[in-house]
């Protein structure tokens, strides 16, 4: 992961992109057991082209692929990992975003998302792998529960973390 985290470090300094972090499956590593995954879910801030309201991911593929890098399907493979780059699509991942913690990886820094934020946007995701990290993460103890209440609250989710509690959690 090494040579891939540099390679979106150089990005960030030569302004293809801006803030970074990490998020998915391999953020969730930073607090869990590793778990088997395809891709890296990398969140970066985006300008948006002169005159236009819409952001474009075509100067990082540009970038990337005149370096050498491939294409496959929705990612770029970078030091032998499939990266995909997402712009946040809602306000709960712009926040995730922001706040995202610095980390060291092989002595490369990167950021990634927090504990709580990641275990927000599983449980706002939904789906039947989001609800088996979220249990990941409440099974660990490593979510601040003041600071993931405050996430849930800003963001609506105060009703589906109860939904969430009443349908797996009630065998405690």
């Amino acid at each position: 992961m090494k040579a891939t985290l540099e390679v979106i470090n150089q990005m960030q300094a030569d302004g293809v992109i801006g803030q970074y972090a990490i998020g998915g499956a391999v953020g969730a590593t930073f607090y869990l057991e590793p778990v088997a995954t395809l891709d890296i879910d990398v969140f970066v801030s985006l300008q948006k082209a002169p005159g236009s309201a819409l952001v474009s991911l075509a100067p990082i593929y540009g970038y990337l692929t005149a370096r050498g890098f491939k294409v496959e399907q929705e990612y770029i493979v970078i030091g032998g990992w499939p990266v995909q780059f997402l712009p946040p699509g809602n306000a709960l991942i712009e926040e995730a975003l922001n706040q995202a913690v610095e980390t060291e990886v092989e002595g490369v820094r990167t950021r990634v998302m927090t504990a709580e934020h990641l275990a927000a946007i599983a449980l706002q995701t939904g789906r039947a792998k989001d609800a088996a990290r979220l249990l990941q993460f409440i099974e660990s103890g490593t979510l601040d529960a003041d600071k993931l209440d405050g996430i849930l609250r800003r963001h609506g989710l105060v009703a589906k973390w109860e939904q969430f509690g009443d349908k797996f959690r009630s065998n405690e």
